[in-house]
């Protein structure tokens, strides 16, 4: 998938770096020198970087914009962010754009008017982030979504929940939740019926506000 990251700070060299590592061809559009010389020591390919506005319609096309998949929106300046989402939205017709929200206040801004089809608004995914780390005792958010009440949350497995070496079959999961992934040191396993659950696992999973307070019952402790 091609995919273009217009600013390469520390959130667009990180974004950049794991998108590359699985397998998607990236451009990064970077015109600061600090910048580039980071992402350079850091390990991105020279290839990967683009020096340039990305606000420039010629730099955007160089990267390749009308051929790409996803474009992502990653300075550190909302109204750079916006001109950009809206010129790769109306102008090149880009399916996904993404805009990271720098400023809270902004955030109303960055919708599907101004080009905008997903935000980051780290603001949001921090205090969401801060809360479940209060509120739950095993669970953590990585993503709320921008639409609906749905979250991507990383659940630990507490060595005195109830389901330990139980299989999935076996658990009574709440119906708005998907397990999309179980780590386990450095092993990835794709969850099915047949999949024990064991202590100290990470779980990935694809929930409501609801289920996530289920998913904490369920496989965190029983203990208050």
């Amino acid at each position: 998938m091609k995919i273009i990251i217009v600013g390469g700070g520390q959130v667009g060299a990180y974004i950049a770096s794991l998108l590359i590592e699985n397998g998607n061809n990236v451009t990064v559009i970077e015109n600061k020198e600090r910048a580039i010389q980071s992402m350079k020591k850091n390990g991105l390919p020279d290839d990967a970087i683009m020096v340039g506005d990305g606000t420039d319609a010629l730099v955007l096309e160089k990267a390749g914009v009308m051929n790409c998949s996803a474009l992502v929106c990653a300075t550190g300046l909302d109204e750079v962010n916006l001109t950009t989402a809206m010129m790769a939205k109306f102008e090149y017709d880009v399916p996904k754009v993404v805009a990271r929200v720098n400023n809270p206040r902004n955030a109303r801004l960055f919708n599907a008017g101004m080009g905008v089809d997903v935000k980051m608004n780290q603001a949001d995914i921090i205090g969401h982030m801060i809360a479940d780390e209060m509120n739950y005792h095993s669970i953590m958010t990585l993503m709320k979504l921008s639409k609906g009440e749905y979250s991507i949350v990383r659940v630990y497995v507490d060595y005195r929940s109830p389901n330990v070496d139980k299989t999935i079959a076996e658990i009574n999961l709440p119906a708005q939740t998907v397990l999309i992934a179980i780590y386990e040191d450095d092993t990835l396993i794709i969850p099915h019926g047949e999949t024990v659950i064991r202590a100290g696992q990470h779980i990935l999973a694809f929930a409501d506000e609801t289920s996530m307070q289920e998913l904490n019952r369920i496989f965190g402790s029983d203990i208050a």
